[in-house]
């Protein structure tokens, strides 16, 4: 079917349901296009509560569509490819973190946004990419503090803090495989333009960076930056809402291209599919859902 005709029958039936399209910044340019709303996990998920939305369709990967309906647990959450997980959520698992805290019994836990549902209901606060060296710094110095998933998030922000913390051996494989020797071959063939990278990047990457920062912050300092191009160190999806947003400005992906073969899994065919037969629903308990958005409330509180 042509795209125009998807996205024809896509309009036809989010009127129909009263649904709420949210599309994370690392999927394909043409399913960020038909998005009401397009950004990070966490900022989706706080849009799609805000809306109060019946049906929100999370094109993302599954922690993503699980947050949703933490926040919005009245609403149903549809992830249009069942299979589009995430590595890194999946390496920490509840019984994990469990036996973790046996160990460290009065540290404090901190999760990642990038975390299932019911990791997030054993650790005490979560954090995102962008808040996550406020949220230490917000945790008494005496304190031990146990982070995970991602070693990559939690070594950068260690190093930037000068803060101990024992590191979950988790990490995305997108950004896990970037490496020095890619930066330093852009900063060849690209000596203007400033190497911007994401934090999940291991430490001696985000050292050879002009810049390491969530997609959010990608987006605020490249719209305020007077540099006319700049090389993306992350899945190389945001480029697409880049160039819209900067129609004057040139981007240049590090090779080979960050890929994340799980956000590419959704496409404009299964999001008609999942308007149409209102699948795949994300089904949390209750008590899950109160206990795991716990950890959310208390990063949300923080200023």
């Amino acid at each position: 079917m042509p795209n125009a005709e998807l996205i024809k029958k896509i309009n036809e039936l989010r009127k129909i349901r009263n649904a709420v399209i949210l599309a994370h910044n690392y999927v394909a340019g043409e399913v960020q296009d038909i998005a009401d709303f397009t950004g990070d996990s966490l900022e989706l998920s706080i849009k799609a509560a805000a809306t109060k939305a019946p049906v929100i369709v999370f094109c993302g990967v599954s922690f993503m569509a699980e947050t949703a309906k933490l926040l919005a647990p009245e609403s149903t959450v549809l992830l249009p490819e069942l299979s589009a997980g995430c590595p890194m959520a999946d390496m920490a698992s509840a019984d994990a973190v469990r036996k973790l805290r046996a160990e460290h019994p009065d540290a404090v836990f901190v999760a990642y946004v990038n975390t299932t549902a019911a990791v997030k209901a054993e650790v005490d606060i979560c954090c995102t990419s962008a808040n996550a060296e406020k949220i230490v710094a917000s945790i008494p110095a005496d304190k031990e503090i146990v982070f995970l998933p991602d070693q990559n998030l939690g070594a950068n922000v260690a190093k930037k803090l000068q803060r101990q913390m024992i590191l979950y051996p988790g990490y995305c494989p997108t950004h896990h495989r970037i490496d020095p020797a890619q930066l330093e071959a852009a900063r060849k063939q690209y000596p203007d333009s400033p190497i911007v990278v994401h934090p999940e990047c291991p430490v001696a990457v985000t050292a050879l960076a002009d810049a390491a920062l969530s997609t959010g912050g990608m987006l605020k300092y490249i719209r305020e930056s007077d540099a006319e191009s700049f090389v993306i160190g992350t899945e190389s999806g945001i480029i697409h809402r880049l160039r819209k947003e900067n129609p004057d400005k040139e981007f240049y992906a590090l090779a080979p291209a960050p890929r994340c073969p799980n956000m590419k899994k959704i496409s404009l065919e299964n999001v008609l599919e999942a308007l149409e037969q209102m699948r795949y629903q994300v089904e949390l308990p209750q008590a899950l859902i109160e206990r795991a958005r716990l950890p959310i409330e208390r990063m949300l509180a923080v200023k």
